[in-house]
């Protein structure tokens, strides 16, 4: 009765880093996007900046009375918007950066128990 649950166990635990291993490559693939997107919304906010600030520029030394302040304001609003987006982005990043590092721990403890229960030294190709 133990073989059976030995059995039952250890194929559950090859099924377990079956998943594991297929998940790992599409973690850590959108991982790397999260960071390109980050990278992407810093850039943005620092354009953003740097055009709310020319507007202002240009706002001071016109001669004609232009009012650049509703889109030196909609261009901060979207500033706004672009950091809390990156906050989130940072947030999911940090999250799956755990998951990773979780599905590599339990990986790796999964193996251990697997070689030290003999579950791999009776699947060696010289037995049939």
């Amino acid at each position: 009765m133990a073989s059976s649950a030995l059995v039952e166990t250890s194929g559950r635990d090859v099924t377990a880093e079956g998943l594991l291993d297929l998940l790992r490559p599409a973690i850590q693939q959108l991982d790397v996007h999260v960071h390109s997107v980050r990278e992407s919304q810093v850039e943005l906010r620092e354009h953003i900046d740097s055009l709310a600030t020319e507007l202002c520029r240009i706002n001071e030394h016109q001669k004609v009375a232009l009012d650049l302040d509703p889109y030196v304001k909609k261009l901060l609003n979207t500033r706004r918007r672009v950091v809390l987006v990156n906050n989130i982005l940072q947030n999911a990043q940090e999250r799956l950066r755990r998951l990773n590092h979780n599905v590599a721990k339990e990986t790796a403890r999964r193996k251990t128990m697997l070689e030290a229960s003999g579950v791999f030294a009776s699947r060696s190709p010289s037995k049939p």
